[in-house]
C-alpha cells in the first residue's frame, strides 16, 4: 500500500517539476523564464494573490542561485591558481555557451 501511494504522488509531482527546472537549451517542453508563472497561473488557475507569492518564491531562488554561484567562484580562486582559474573559466564556458542567457548577459561563472 505505501509503495502504491509514493508511486502514485511521485506521478503526480512529474509535471510539475517542468516549472521548478530551468529551461534546457532544445526542449520545447520547458517554458521560457518569463513565460513560466503564466504558465502556472493558466493550469493551475494561481490567483492574483498566488500569482504574487509564486513569482516571489522564483525570484528568491534565482538570487539564492547567484549567491551560490558566486560563493563557489570565490572559494575556488581560494584553491585554484590564476592559470588554473582561467582554465577553469574556459572550459566552464565552453560547456555553458549553448545555454540561454542567465540574465546575466551570457556570462557565465
Amino acid at each position: 500500500m505505501n509503495k502504491k501511494l509514493m508511486t502514485f504522488l511521485l506521478v503526480l509531482s512529474l509535471p510539475l517539476t517542468t516549472y521548478a527546472l530551468p529551461p534546457q537549451p532544445g526542449n520545447p517542453a520547458a517554458p521560457e523564464k518569463p513565460q513560466r508563472v503564466e504558465r502556472l497561473v493558466k493550469e493551475l488557475g494561481l490567483s492574483e494573490t498566488q500569482k504574487g507569492q509564486v513569482e516571489a518564491i522564483f525570484n528568491e531562488e534565482k538570487l539564492k542561485f547567484k549567491a551560490l554561484k558566486e560563493e563557489k567562484r570565490t572559494r575556488l580562486q581560494g584553491v585554484l591558481t590564476k592559470d588554473q582559474m582561467s582554465k577553469f573559466d574556459l572550459l566552464h564556458q565552453q560547456r555553458h555557451h549553448n545555454y540561454p542567457d542567465n540574465g546575466e548577459g551570457g556570462k557565465s561563472q
